[in-house]
């Protein structure tokens, strides 16, 4: 059972089941602060690549190209670009990101859960992940990630949990390119 105290091995093997995942495909259940919920396909490729295609109707996309997290809204044609590093998915995605250094593991009550809360406390706007992963002998490293938490700096919390996961199928690079709905003008690179 993960402890409030635990120890660094315990991180370590988190972080490295984490770190195992070359590539990962799954459908995914995104429930917001006020229980809003919407559905998608969750394509992952390392390093730092990851696709959240929401369901059919739902005109979001959030694309990283392994450098800056992307929110593309097609209604409005709105883009919103970040570094990964000062996303809370930065814990998940940044090869670079030194997560033990600010990882605790939450008591779960099951020997089988591992919850891991990753935050940086010189950087309170980057906002807290909290990773969920379930022991599981065929998974990466011995976990499957099951679900995340994001909490924001204004403390909203978003949860994100994957259903029928697919470690190591092929990802074309081109999974992580979108369509930019603003007029050619005001493209940014």
């Amino acid at each position: 059972m993960a402890t409030a105290d635990a120890t660094p091995a315990d991180i370590t093997q988190t972080i490295a089941a984490l770190r195992a995942i070359d590539t990962l495909r799954a459908d995914f259940v995104q429930t917001d602060v006020n229980g809003g919920r919407m559905t998608g396909t969750l394509t992952m490729k390392r390093p730092g690549r990851i696709r959240f295609q929401y369901q059919p109707g739902v005109p979001l996309l959030i694309v990283s190209d392994g450098a800056a997290l992307t929110m593309i809204d097609y209604e409005v044609r709105q883009v919103q670009r970040w570094p990964i590093r000062n996303s809370p998915l930065g814990a998940l995605l940044d090869p670079n990101k030194d997560v033990a250094r600010f990882a605790r593991l939450n008591p779960t009550g099951r020997s089988d859960l591992i919850s891991m809360a990753v935050r940086d406390p010189g950087h309170p706007e980057y906002g807290t992940l909290t990773l969920l992963m379930v022991r599981k002998a065929s998974a990466p490293g011995g976990l499957e990630l099951d679900s995340w938490i994001t909490t924001d700096a204004q403390s909203r919390r978003t949860m994100v949990r994957l259903l029928n996961p697919q470690h190591g199928v092929v990802v074309n690079d081109s999974a992580f390119r979108w369509t930019d709905p603003r007029p050619q003008s005001h493209r940014a690179g």
